[in-house]
Order: C-alpha cells, then structure tokens, then sequence
C-alpha cells in the first residue's frame, strides 16, 4: 500500500510541475502587449526576448540537466528546477525593467530545463513498465492543459490584474510542489 501511495505522490508532484512550466510559458505570450506598454522603452524585438528568453534557456538546458540529473540525483534537480522556477517567477513579477525581466525570464527557463529533465524520468524510475503508460499519459495531459488554459486564463489575468499576476500566480503552486517534495517525492 504504501509503494502505491509513493506513486501516486510522485505521479501528483510531477503532474502538478508538468502543468506549470507550460502554462507560464502560453500565458506570457498573451500579457506581451500589456508588458510592452509599461516598459516604454520596448520594441517589438525587445519584447519578443521576454517570450523567447524562456523558452531558449528551457531548450537549451533540458539535455545536459537531464544527464547531470542521473549522475548526482533526479529529486535532487527536480526540487531545484521548482525552487529555480519559483523564485524567478517571483522576480519577474517585481521586474523594473525589460533586460530585468528578459534576465529572470533565462532563469526561469533554466528552472525549466531541469523540471522536464527530471520528471518523466522520475516517473519511469517510481512506476513498473506495466503502469508508466497511465502514469505518463496523465503527466503529458497536465502539459497540454497548461498550454491550453495559458492563454485563457493569462488573458484573464491580465485583464483584471495586470501582467504580473501571471507571474505571481505561479508562486503559491510552485511553493505547493516545493512543500510536497521532501513527503511525496
């Protein structure tokens, strides 16, 4: 029983930071206006780095964190990508500037790269080959869900709010995660 609730902790852990990465990085692209006409000093090129910031750090490092994540521990990298991912979430929505926010942006992605580096492997690690189809199919669902709701519910956001609720939306769930971890992970 207890190995069973070991995985469906890993499998809500994971599913949960499956969500969140992409969720940021679709909801981001609907705020760039909102972002561009308080930064007044922003091009059009400048403000595509807020959007392409993240996601070339996220691509850039996803390989070699991954790697390094089985050599000095998935948990281990996966509880830093979430810390990473958070603080950096939070900064963004503090930002003064636009090369601020593009520089917390890289960070954020970077806290990416090694959230998807680790989770699938630690779900392949944690389920047997008979379960890891389920298990992994409902992590990749939370993938496309934040990518569908990104845009929704960043316009919202950004609507009501601002563009920086978008950001600081993310922090309670990543400080959720980080609290799941160390019991569940």
């Amino acid at each position: 029983m207890n190995n069973v609730v070991d995985k469906n902790s890993a499998l809500l852990v994971a599913t949960l930071a499956s969500f969140l990465t992409p969720f940021m990085g679709s909801s981001v692209n609907i705020a760039l206006p909102s972002i561009g006409k308080e930064f007044f000093a922003m091009d059009a090129v400048l403000l595509s780095w807020v959007a392409t910031a993240y996601l070339l750090a996220a691509v850039m490092f996803l390989v070699p964190f991954g790697k390094i994540a089985d050599i000095h521990g998935r948990k281990r990298f996966f509880t830093y990508g979430i810390v990473i991912f958070t603080v950096s979430s939070f900064l963004s929505a503090i930002s003064t500037s636009a090369i601020v926010l593009i520089a917390f942006r890289v960070l954020q992605g970077v806290g990416s790269a090694m959230i998807f580096g680790t989770s699938m492997a630690i779900l392949t690690s944690v389920f047997p080959v008979g379960e890891r189809g389920k298990a992994l199919g409902i992590t990749v669902a939370a993938v496309y869900l934040g990518l569908s709701l990104g845009p929704f519910l960043g316009g919202f956001l950004t609507q009501h709010f601002g563009w920086r609720s978008i950001f600081l939306i993310t922090v309670p769930l990543g400080v959720i995660i980080i609290g799941f971890i160390p019991w569940k992970l």
